[in-house]
């Protein structure tokens, strides 16, 4: 057997686990009606497949009708997610893995206007900050119901077939019993400890009443609500821990720290690119020393040597690497394969997390596959015949065509302008904070390289170029450049926001950024110019500002932003400029009419999207077989393009992320993904 600490096998009551790898629970948000179906399985499977030891499904599965989801969420409240929950389980038990889900009354977080439109219950009037509802204050027959809620909710699981469940406590309505700062009720529920948690011992014995001792119930919180108003500290934190233990109806603890009633402190909890890993590890040893109990615990832990030392130095007993996993899912079956460098990092970009809580199904940033398990594969299969692909682009999405061609068996050759690959992504990894977006490059680099493609650096490719290849296929991946002809009058007078971050531009003094792109670019030209001693204005026509940015990233680029006293500005366009001396005039319009007002600076930045480079693709264009076109029926069903309507045409020619209109990283690579693993 394996020394590796990550490989042992753990006895968690009468259930081993082959390793020390899981997932802890999360809502990807692929359910369908409430309902685990052939996506969310195929989800979990595939990890299962990768050979992780357990599986945790359904962050924040509702047991009551009045906490309805705010994004997706399993509804174990319903008799029909059995079934559904039995094939998931026995399809991830084939491959080896143990499967739970994790269970909860949303309490305040979630809204009244989700679902059935029911009241949202909680020990106080007061409000949670992210889902801005203002809660009823819970009374004694919601206690009744939502108790027998969990037990119901429990027991489905149990006949599902499932190796357990995890009650999630933090930020929800179990942990808002817990927390002086959101439980104001008279005994017997609120004012002393003991009161605050009667509602967890009630619930843990309701369950415990229908499925037995045997069964595995474990519970996720937060044993120190840090900086949170009036909230539970670390010294009542422990003695929870205790208390859970010593109650006999608890099999393990999973572990977190602080609070997640806003963006900031979910940020916090959950950390992004840029911030410490593993921030909340040591506390979680301390946890698990302190009660000698299994302890679980996963928060930005995104490789395997950070995972080897959680293990290998007695902090947890199992480790979550779960947003390693949305980027990778076989990371298991690669440390047992010697292959380590293989992995495909997670870089933090946290588009994941970021599109559920903005209403959206979770993907990872760079793994296309993930989320679409049912048509994507993770593993590329093999071509019929053999073809010769060339490609123009190095950025994201010109890579991941050369790696799942070369893949694919194909003969690949890309030739690239710039002495380096990355294209946007290089831009973004600029930014200190952000530098670990670069993995997605140099990742793919090194695939390629091990695959044989054939890959030109400094190489301008001109028609001339490309024809020389004697390609079968040309794949487009040009990317765009700035937008900044956005101005009614004096657009010679601005410059783009890549040309800040790339430092093609010194900063100015006194800056105002016209961003109605509301993307990363934006922000991050403000953050260079703030942080170079500039006073910066940020602007945009749409009411909110960044929206493309949402929630977790906002947070750090706010830090950065408000320490220098940036002004953000809403719902005003930037309309035209004009020298005055020295300096620049900016004449300002709104969308919604009739007002104006003038800035004077000494400095305008625009971000407002790229245009493509496509003078080389409508050269190409009419040399090719398919003219360019693309047939979307057979992109989307998964089938070959097979358009033909160019008798003399030379080779396929396809186009690819900003080449064909300005868009992210994600929609590049899978971009390329869905187009190359078919040719």
């Amino acid at each position: 057997m394996s020394n590796d600490p990550l490989l042992q096998p753990f006895q968690l009551k009468h259930l081993t686990l082959r390793n020390r790898i899981m997932t802890t629970s999360h809502e990807p948000a692929y359910a369908e009606d409430g309902m685990p179906k052939e996506r969310y399985r195929a989800y979990h499977v595939e990890r299962a497949k990768g050979g992780i030891a357990l599986t945790m499904t359904a962050g924040s599965a509702s047991v009551s009708k009045d906490s309805p989801p705010s994004f997706g969420n399993v509804l174990v409240y319903k008799d029909e997610v059995v079934p559904w929950m039995r094939d998931l389980a026995d399809a991830c038990h084939e491959q080896g893995t143990a499967v739970m889900i994790q269970i909860t009354h949303l309490g305040r977080r979630t809204r009244w206007d989700k679902g059935d439109w029911l009241p949202v219950i909680a020990p106080s009037h007061a409000r949670e900050p992210a889902h801005r509802a203002f809660p009823k204050r819970i009374e004694d027959w919601d206690i009744e119901r939502v108790i027998k809620d969990f037990a119901d909710a429990a027991e489905r699981m149990k006949a599902a077939g499932l190796d357990g469940i995890e009650i999630e406590a933090y930020g929800h309505l179990a942990q808002q019993f817990w927390s002086p700062s959101t439980n104001d009720l008279g005994a017997p529920y609120g004012g002393s400890l003991d009161n605050r948690l009667r509602f967890t011992f009630d619930m843990l014995k309701a369950i415990r009443d229908r499925v037995g001792a045997e069964f595995i119930v474990g519970v996720r919180y937060t044993a120190d609500e840090v900086d949170m108003l009036d909230g539970m500290g670390r010294e009542e934190g422990m003695e929870v821990s205790r208390r859970l233990k010593a109650s006999g109806m608890v099999d393990f603890l999973n572990i977190i720290r602080g609070h997640i009633d806003t963006d900031s402190a979910l940020t916090d909890v959950i950390p992004i690119q840029g911030m410490p890993s593993a921030p909340h590890l040591d506390f979680a040893g301390e946890i698990r020393a302190e009660t000698r109990w299994p302890t679980f615990h996963a928060a930005r832990i995104p490789d395997v040597p950070t995972a080897r030392h959680a293990i290998a130095s007695g902090k947890v007993d199992m480790v979550g690497m779960t947003r390693a996993h949305l980027t990778d899912p076989h990371i298991v079956r690669k440390i047992l394969a010697g292959r380590e460098d293989d992995i495909r990092p997670c870089v933090g970009a946290n588009y994941c997390l970021d599109r559920i809580y903005q209403g959206g199904a979770a993907f990872c940033i760079h793994n296309g596959a993930t989320g679409r398990e049912t048509t994507m594969p993770h593993e590329i299969p093999p071509a019929d015949k053999r073809r010769k692909i060339v490609i123009v682009g190095a950025g994201p999405g010109g890579l991941e065509a050369a790696r799942v061609g070369a893949a694919r068996g194909h003969e690949v050759v890309l030739f690239e302008a710039a002495p380096q690959a990355g294209g946007q992504v290089r831009l973004t990894a600029q930014s200190k904070r952000r530098r670990e977006m670069i993995g997605i490059i140099d990742w793919r680099v090194a695939q390629c390289e091990a695959a044989g493609v054939t890959l030109n650096f400094n190489s301008w490719a001109e028609a001339d170029t490309v024809l020389a290849e004697k390609p079968d296929v040309v794949i487009l991946a040009t990317g765009g450049l700035p937008n900044t002809d956005v101005l009614t009058t004096g657009n010679e007078l601005v410059v783009s926001a890549w040309d800040i971050i790339s430092g093609d531009v010194k900063p100015g003094r006194n800056v105002l950024v016209f961003d109605d792109a509301g993307d990363n670019v934006g922000l991050q030209a403000a953050e260079v110019i703030a942080q170079a001693g500039g006073k910066v204005e940020i602007m945009t026509p749409d009411r909110v500002f960044a929206p493309e940015v949402m929630g977790m990233n906002l947070v750090p680029y706010m830090r950065a932003l408000q320490k220098f006293d940036a002004v953000f500005t809403v719902t005003w366009r930037l309309e035209s400029a004009e020298r005055a001396g020295n300096a620049i005039r900016a004449l300002i319009g709104s969308d919604y009419g009739g007002v104006w007002q003038e800035r004077i600076v000494d400095q305008i930045v625009v971000n407002h999207g790229t245009l493509p480079l496509d003078d080389l693709y409508f050269e190409l264009k009419p040399l090719s077989s398919n003219r360019g076109a693309v047939d979307y029926d057979a992109l989307i069903e998964g089938r070959p393009q097979t358009r033909d309507d160019n008798p003399d045409g030379m080779f396929q020619l396809f186009r690819i992320g900003d080449a064909v209109a300005a868009r992210n990283t994600h929609a590049a690579i899978y971009d390329a993904l869905r187009l190359v693993k078919d040719l």
